[in-house]
């Protein structure tokens, strides 16, 4: 079992930045893919980011920038110039890494464990 918690959330101004950490417990994360995802006010969760176990490929949809520290059993989200439209409920998610494909998840289906989210606030 792997227990995820983020943090790092809260409220910036536009263009500023924030970091979300990721950490966990229970289990080493080197063998898992790292995602985060997010759910803005009355949308579906849609995935914003995936890290591969051993950290050498990601891929991010938009602007921000993913990385882990397997040695601290942690995964970060770095958040540059955030707009409004960033304003949602950050989760970060586990998923088993799939030693058959080169694919990195994208659908929440795909992962296994899931953190209870950090909000991020951008006003407008």
């Amino acid at each position: 079992q792997v227990q995820l918690v983020e943090s790092g959330g809260g409220l910036v101004q536009a263009g500023g930045s924030l970091r979300l950490s990721c950490a966990a417990s229970g289990r080493s994360l080197s063998t898992y893919d790292m995602g985060w995802f997010r759910q803005r006010p009355g949308k579906e969760r849609e995935f914003v980011a995936v890290i591969s176990a051993s950290g050498d490929r990601t891929y991010v949809k938009g602007r921000f920038t993913i990385s882990r520290d397997n040695a601290k059993n942690t995964v970060f989200l770095q958040m540059n110039n955030l707009k409004p439209e960033d304003t949602a409920v950050y989760y970060c998610a586990a998923g088993r890494q799939d030693p058959y494909t080169i694919d990195l998840p994208r659908r929440g289906g795909e992962y296994d464990y899931w953190g209870q989210g950090t909000q991020v606030t951008v006003p407008s």
